[in-house]
């Protein structure tokens, strides 16, 4: 290597002198092989800048896709479902002054008839829209599935031929955020379904209390009968 170098810094420094002109020149050839092992390793250090800055710009690419308005959408529309339910409010407040009236624990003497028949059949409207609300956000989740199974196919595509880390980790976000709205539709499917569970029971309970209720008072408040011998012949 240093003869190699030696050779063509001494064709380089000949050809650059006139003949008119030569002269004897003192040459320092570990000079000069230093000197230009210097500048090889700056030269090395400057190409490894440059790729280091080039590595930096791919990892600080931005990912050119974004999957979130079809994930808030989604979720969107299984939100409206829920806040379109009829029936017995999904608001904790008025949810529990409602029950509180429609699902007694027990029916008091000052209750009409009429009110308890009212009752009954409102009852029965809750526990109806509150299995018509879990149908429709069982259907929503289906309908939902196509959309969730083109998003994943293209995350994963996305994030295959990711060019950085930045990209890559904005689609394992993605992923992650496909991952989370999946769970939160899974929880208000659960909501839904327990939601008509309970209503269903609730409603079985106060029946039992109701047919209670208009037993007593069918039977009254007098003397029961009671049986006796009755002699015909006055034997």
């Amino acid at each position: 290597m240093k003869k190699t170098l030696l050779a063509i810094a001494a064709t380089v420094l000949v050809g650059a002198m006139p003949a008119a002109q030569a002269q004897w020149i003192v040459l320092d050839p570990a000079n000069l092989v230093q000197n230009i092992m210097t500048a090889a390793r700056e030269l090395e250090q400057i190409n490894n800048q440059i790729k280091q800055l080039q590595n930096e710009a791919k990892n600080l690419t931005s990912l050119n896709f974004n999957s979130l308005g079809q994930l808030t959408a989604a979720l969107a529309a299984t939100n409206q479902l829920l806040q379109q339910a009829q029936g017995l409010s999904l608001n904790l407040s008025q949810m529990e002054t409602a029950f509180a009236r429609l699902y007694p624990t027990a029916y008091t003497a000052s209750t009409s008839g009429s009110q308890m028949a009212l009752d009954a059949n409102q009852r029965w409207q809750n526990s109806l829209e509150a299995l018509r609300t879990a149908a429709k956000v069982q259907s929503q989740s289906v309908q939902n599935f196509a959309s969730d199974q083109q998003t994943l196919s293209d995350l994963v595509t996305t994030s295959q031929s990711a060019v950085g880390a930045l990209q890559a980790m904005q689609a394992t976000n993605q992923l992650l955020a496909l991952q989370s709205r999946q769970a939160i539709q899974a929880q208000q499917l659960q909501v839904t379904q327990d939601r008509a569970v309970a209503l269903e029971q609730a409603r079985q309970v106060a029946v039992q209390e109701r047919a209670v209720e208009v037993s007593r008072r069918f039977q009254g408040a007098g003397t029961p009968y009671t049986p006796a011998t009755v002699n015909y012949y006055n034997q």
